[in-house]
């Protein structure tokens, strides 16, 4: 969201000039002053005062997040189990929060034992306080997807309380680590988190302006009861619209078209042209109408890529594509079937030789090939990208590697956690923080040794859950983990603050644990576990934690918030899980599955254990098959390059609209789940941050993110009530009878069935 803040421009004859057409304002609207830097947008998007007198520790603020924790726990574990990736939308979390605690201040009496119930009208902080907790809870953690794969490929169910204290440490690990860097990765100015920013704009307009927050709660109701009843058709009643194929409708006998045109199923295909109505879909990852336009080219450009590419390396039958399905994520031997893992695992789970040579290597399918190798190639370039356009900011968020400032940090530690104040002191006067900061300084801090105690715990109960559950990780390889996981939060936990991108670094991790640990699939698994996993936690904890300085909720509120919604949440996603596998476990294991439940992500993850952990040497050394795989992390460092040599010299060519690391990982994009709404999202995505945004700017400042968080909420509540009403999440599924706009015998689209 930095980029939409800092390109306002006063008229649209300077725009032109500039040959910038995403900025380009209409001519009937007022003059706007350029945000200079990261300083001018968090003190004039965001209210930079704070009043002491809220208190955020009320019986009413922990009621409604505890009770939208488990609605979002129990929601993010269902999108796990989508044919596309969904998360559980922050916005939406915020507004139910305010509604439901506005009406607890109307309907609740203020006298008597009702007043701890009611004790004042409901605050900002109170606000701020749900939404840290249920948003902790609202992500599907990684460790359900390793028992989940050991439940459908090892046919091992762990015992229930190693499994609950392997998500409580693998979650809280991630934690501690971020917490201890928060002084670099949250305080400084530069760390934007430009992310959270429609959130909290959202927040003062609600808190500030009475008259404003009437209108934007109008249009959040009329938004949100309308698509909460739409969502019955696409989602139950009229699945066809969840992408309306002309093609295929024109020719349903054609495989080629299911493979170009198809996408209402998982894995059914690349989904071009096809028209979708379902708003689960279209901002089922990132809402269209929250990411600036510039940021959005560079997708686009990606998926036209990615679209050229998997045609070409299908039909020129490269890595044997014609063998296997067009989309898939799980391993198969030469002839197409499917790969038998268990027959060259030992009783160990570790790869055997002999086993191995009798059952030969497997395959993947050649879209996942180039899913892996965009990955990979995106990835590298983001040092590369960062290098070239963000010198400075990296030289900044770097700087607490000098030995003044590793130093000072010694010298403020105090081990005795429990007689520590938190009370912290910096100079008024340093430009580097945030302004948002200093004004958090009056309260106290949740101080490091919380952190420390917090990482400390996470540890040893890793150490005894990785022997008690047969991971095959040694003890050594946990630590691994850990170190990897922590060099990767200073510089991806940089990236996302100043940039907002958070990437995807799995397959980076999974071959350092393959090469590690070689022959060992289930140690792999965990080694991610542990890294990546910190990786993601840390970042969402720092997130918060700037969701809390933004909004001035004291430290020591948000860190008791992120610690009881997380462990909630896990608890929630370990029993929804069991659920959902013990109701769906054929759909979850087949290569299609349905436009409901899909095991795509699973799979996945098991395929990348079997393939990294299990056969790296045998599959991505040089002159191996997928050698390219990991050559791509050498070819990324130098795709950025040709680009910043163009924007240097020839500046009027506009270079800079592509961003080289966000098009790598968008070329394999459409590798797996729904594809068909992927056309209606760009379309949306142009609607609203060109049209909305410089047409009619007044609009789009006050409502276009509360209609975002609008449509996201009644879908999801709509999605919520089908899963268990209609779905199976929790039984038996209750599909629509069969007729045109609902065919259960195939795919919704009339696209042929092609595995």
């Amino acid at each position: 969201m930095a980029d939409a803040a800092l390109e306002k421009q006063p008229s649209i004859e300077a725009d032109e000039k500039k040959g910038d057409v995403e900025n380009a304002v209409h001519e009937s609207t007022t003059e706007v002053a350029v945000l200079r830097d990261e300083r001018d947008i968090a003190t004039h998007i965001i209210t930079v005062a704070d009043d002491e007198t809220l208190n955020p520790w009320t019986i009413r603020a922990m009621v409604l997040g505890l009770g939208l924790s488990a609605f979002a726990g129990v929601l993010a574990e269902i999108y796990y189990f989508k044919p596309q990736t969904v998360f559980v939308s922050t916005m939406f979390l915020a507004i139910i929060a305010f509604v439901l605690g506005k009406a607890m201040e109307s309907l609740i009496p203020t006298r008597g034992i009702f007043r701890y119930l009611n004790p004042h009208p409901f605050n900002k902080k109170e606000n701020a306080f749900i939404i840290i907790m249920s948003s902790a809870a609202a992500n599907s953690a990684l460790a359900t997807e390793v028992l989940a794969v050991q439940r459908l490929y090892y046919k091992f169910t762990p015992n229930a309380g190693a499994a609950i204290f392997l998500l409580f440490a693998s979650q809280l690990g991630g934690y501690g680590i971020g917490g201890l860097f928060r002084h670099v990765l949250l305080y400084p100015s530069k760390m934007l988190y430009p992310g959270v920013l429609p959130l909290v704009a959202m927040f003062d307009a609600l808190y500030k302006d009475a008259e404003g927050a009437k209108k934007k709660l109008r249009l959040f109701w009329i938004a949100f009861t309308v698509i909460f009843f739409w969502e019955i058709l696409p989602e139950w009643m009229f699945p066809l619209l969840t992408g309306f194929s002309v093609f295929c409708l024109a020719n349903p006998r054609s495989a080629d078209f299911t493979r170009i045109f198809g996408g209402t199923s998982g894995n059914e295909g690349l989904g071009l042209l096809s028209i979708c109505f379902d708003w689960q879909y279209i901002s089922g990852g990132i809402n269209p109408m929250t990411i600036p336009l510039k940021a959005q080219f560079s997708n686009l450009v990606g998926y036209v890529l990615c679209i050229i590419v998997f045609i070409a390396v299908y039909y020129r039958n490269i890595w044997e594509a014609k063998n296997f399905p067009f989309l898939s994520q799980l391993l198969f031997y030469e002839n197409g079937t499917e790969y038998n893992q268990l027959l060259i695992l030992n009783e160990n789970l570790e790869v055997d030789p002999n086993l191995l040579a009798q059952q030969g290597l497997p395959f993947y399918a050649a879209t996942w090939v180039v899913n892996l190798l965009a990955t990979n190639l995106g990835m590298a370039a983001t040092f590369t990208h960062l290098l070239l356009w963000n010198r400075d900011d990296l030289r900044a968020a770097w700087s607490w590697m000098t030995p003044s400032a590793l130093k000072k940090s010694w010298a403020s530690f105090n081990w005795r956690f429990w007689q520590d104040s938190g009370v912290r002191d910096a100079p008024k006067d340093d430009e580097d923080l945030d302004p948002h900061y200093k004004e958090m300084l009056k309260y106290p801090d949740a101080p490091d040794s919380w952190y420390i105690l917090t990482l400390i715990l996470s540890i040893i109960v890793s150490l005894v859950i990785i022997y008690k559950t047969d991971s095959t990780l040694p003890w050594w390889g946990l630590f691994i983990s850990l170190i990897l996981g922590t060099i990767s939060i200073v510089f991806f936990g940089s990236l996302y603050a100043i940039t907002g991108l958070q990437f995807v670094i799995q397959p980076f991790v999974q071959m350092i644990g393959g090469f590690i640990h070689p022959g060992k699939p289930v140690a792999n698994m965990f080694f991610v576990l542990f890294s990546y996993n910190s990786v993601t936690q840390a970042q969402l904890l720092l997130r918060d934690l700037k969701i809390a300085q933004y909004t001035k909720l004291p430290p020591r509120a948000a860190f008791f918030a992120q610690i009881v919604g997380t462990l909630f949440g896990a608890v929630l996603n370990f029993v929804l899980m069991n659920s959902i596998i013990d109701n769906q476990r054929p759909i979850l294991l087949s290569i299609e599955g349905t436009n409901i439940w899909s095991g795509q992500q699973p799979q996945q993850y098991n395929s990348q254990a079997i393939a990294w952990g299990g056969l790296s040497h045998q599959l991505f050394e040089v002159n191996k098959r997928y050698q390219w795989v990991a050559w791509a992390y050498v070819l990324g460092l130098f795709v950025p390059v040709p680009f910043w040599v163009v924007h240097r010299y020839w500046p009027k060519l506009r270079a800079d609209y592509l961003y080289t690391p966000v098009i790598g990982y968008y070329i394999g994009w459409l590798s797996s789940g729904i594809n068909s709404q992927t056309g209606m999202y760009f379309a949306i995505a142009y609607l609203s941050q060109w049209w909305l945004r410089t047409r009619y700017p007044r609009w789009f400042n006050k409502y276009n993110y509360v209609l975002a968080a609008a449509l996201d909420g009644g879908t999801q509540v709509m999605v919520f009530i089908l899963s268990f009403a209609c779905q199976g999440a929790s039984g038996d599924s209750h599909p629509f009878p069969q007729w045109w706009g609902a065919n259960q015998a195939g795919n919704y689209d009339r696209c042929v069935l092609t595995e």
